[in-house]
């Protein structure tokens, strides 16, 4: 079965930076699409960051030039590297996939704060 499990989150002051990952399982990774998004306490959860099998990467205007996404097709892993954090860059955040486009997969989130 498909798993994804996140590593990374912590606690950082605003300016400092944190690289999350997420290890994947059960699909055949470097074909799909991996995906992060963060849920801040209250709001929706949002895309963050995409980055696609041929390493294409898109990010949420809000991220944008602050963080980078990448993958490790050898190691099935995932990464978000996240600079110059900001408070409200504090959220959980989850690794995400839908292989062939048939159902989402959810990792069990790492928490981000970012202190003032």
């Amino acid at each position: 079965q498909v798993q994804l499990v996140e590593s990374g989150g912590g606690v950082v002051q605003a300016g400092k930076s944190l690289r999350l990952s997420c290890t994947a399982s059960g699909f055949i990774f470097s074909i799909n699409p991996m995906n992060w998004y963060r849920q801040a306490p209250e709001r929706e959860r949002e895309l963050v960051a995409t980055i696609t099998g041929d390493d294409t990467s898109n990010y949420s205007g809000s991220v944008k030039g602050r963080f980078t996404i990448s993958r490790d097709n050898a190691k099935n892993t995932v990464y978000l590297q996240m600079d110059n954090l900001k408070p409200e860059d504090t959220a959980i955040y989850y690794c995400n996939t839908c292989p062939w486009g048939l159902k989402d997969y959810w990792g069990q989130g790492t928490q981000v704060t970012v202190s003032s």
